[in-house]
């Protein structure tokens, strides 16, 4: 019982002090739970990016289903598992054309990517740009240091900068 609350006040409250504790921390435990699976789909799309990876797929290993991973995920995160993956195989791509020492077809499959036609429309979706151009000239200076080119490069979604109708 709270300190200084009589039976009454906890009856009129319509509740124990325990009831209460006991309601609150499965309630808890239960959302930490679920955060930490979304962290660990969200680890493995960081990890597993070249890899065929589907929604499904990541919902099974989260133990949930598609749709309650789709929708918690973009709650959590921002954007729906698929877009999060898009855009982390864009980045990695971006790196690789920088690099300059593959062609876009070995970079489009190097990225996990099975057809050159949709890397390239979801590279100018996020880029602004195709494939072929941003390797030939990416915009960057000598001497860039890693994490400003990191930050720099980032691929931006049409509605974060605005490009989307309503936006």
């Amino acid at each position: 019982m709270v300190e200084g609350a009589s039976r009454d006040d906890m009856a009129r409250v319509g509740t124990s002090c325990h009831d209460r504790n006991v309601t609150a921390a499965p309630a808890d435990d239960a959302r930490l739970r679920e955060l930490i699976a979304l962290r660990k789909v969200r680890d493995r799309i960081d990890r597993e990016y070249a890899q065929p990876l589907d929604v499904e797929a990541l919902a099974t290993g989260a133990h949930m289903s598609a749709g309650h991973l789709s929708r918690r995920f973009k709650q959590a995160f921002g954007e729906s598992p698929y877009s999060y993956l898009m855009t982390r195989r864009i980045e990695r791509a971006m790196a690789l054309l920088r690099r300059g020492d593959l062609s876009v077809t070995d970079v489009c499959f190097e990225v996990g990517f099975s057809s050159l036609g949709t890397f390239s429309t979801r590279f100018s979706e996020l880029v602004g740009r195709s494939p072929s151009s941003y390797r030939e000239d990416p915009g960057l200076g000598p001497g860039i240091p890693s994490w400003v080119e990191k930050q720099a490069t980032r691929p931006i979604r049409n509605r974060e900068a605005g490009g989307e109708k309503g936006a």
